[in-house]
Formats: structure tokens, C-alpha cells, sequence
């Protein structure tokens, strides 16, 4: 009788354990990742859907600063990558050339910060935009990235999820036909 208890007890342990393994495997299969593109889906100003990423990071000196990457134009399947810095702490002068670098890799991004009526009434001149489509076109994978504005920032990593969400953006806008 006592070894009918034993067996039972390594009985259960064994299912168990089996039951903990196929649950874990079930929830690393069919859970999205956290690190998984997440786009928001908004309407711009002429009412029609777009997908952005938004992302708030931080430079080497500690500054925030708000990273908007979103489908501009339609048409031109080009994708807009709009820098925001705080009102007041510092003033960007356009037009600039917004600095890419991945390992040995470098890239100048346009300013097109001159092209957006809005911003160009913005008396604050704390956002910048650049055409970000050449670099995501370029760029074979997830890789970190590190930005410099001069006159804003030095450095500005933007790291490989944020890269992915950029890169899903183009792959969308491609991709609708």
C-alpha cells in the first residue's frame, strides 16, 4: 500500500510537470511579444486613418524627446519621422540634417520641417520632421540606431523595437496598394 502512494505521488508530479511545460509553451507560441510592433491607428487632419509610432526617448544628456514616425503621404508611400523636443528648451533652426548611425553604417535624413504648414506656424520651434523612408528602405533589420540633431542632440538611441515598429510602418504602407 505504501508503494501504490509513492507511484501516485510520482505519478501526479510527472503530469504536473507536464501540464506546467505545455502551458508555457502554449503561452510563448500564441502571446504576442512585448516587444512586438505596437502602431497606433489615428485619423489626420483631412480625416483619413494612418498608422504612427509613438515613442518618447531619451538622449545621452537625460532630455526627452517625443519620436513620431507616420505615413505622410499616401501617394508617395513616404514615411515622416517628426522629432519633438520640450517648448522652451531649445529652439531647432531649419533646415537641419538629422544624423543615422547603425555600427559603420551612416545616413543623412532631409529636413522637411519647412514643408508642414503647421509647423511652420509654430512659434515654439521645438518639432523637426525628416523623410525617414530612405533609411527604413536601406535598413535589413531590427538594429539600434543612433540619432544626432545638431543644435538638439548629440546622441539619440533609438533601440531595435522602435526600429521595428518604424520598419512595420513601411512594410504597411507598401503593402496597401
Amino acid at each position: 500500500m505504501r508503494t501504490a502512494k509513492i507511484i501516485s505521488k510520482k505519478t501526479f508530479k510527472g503530469f504536473f510537470l507536464g501540464l506546467l511545460f505545455f502551458l508555457a509553451i502554449t503561452i510563448l507560441l500564441f502571446n504576442p511579444s512585448a516587444l512586438d510592433a505596437k502602431l497606433e491607428t489615428t485619423r489626420n487632419i483631412d480625416g483619413e486613418e494612418t498608422q504612427r509610432s509613438l515613442e518618447s526617448l531619451r538622449d545621452l544628456d537625460y532630455q526627452t524627446w517625443q519620436v513620431v514616425a507616420y505615413a505622410k503621404n499616401l501617394v508617395e508611400k513616404s514615411i515622416t519621422l517628426r522629432i519633438v523636443g520640450f517648448p522652451g528648451s531649445l529652439r531647432l533652426s531649419h533646415p537641419a540634417i538629422l544624423n543615422v548611425q547603425s555600427g559603420i553604417r551612416s545616413w543623412d535624413l532631409d529636413d522637411i520641417t519647412l514643408q508642414n504648414s503647421l509647423l511652420l506656424k509654430d512659434t515654439r520651434e521645438a518639432a523637426a520632421e525628416f523623410n525617414l523612408t530612405p533609411l527604413l528602405i536601406d535598413l535589413s533589420n531590427n538594429r539600434p540606431l543612433r540619432l544626432s540633431l545638431k543644435g538638439g542632440f548629440d546622441e539619440l538611441p533609438v533601440p531595435p523595437y522602435v526600429v521595428e515598429e518604424w520598419r512595420s510602418l513601411i512594410e504597411n504602407n507598401l503593402s496597401n496598394d
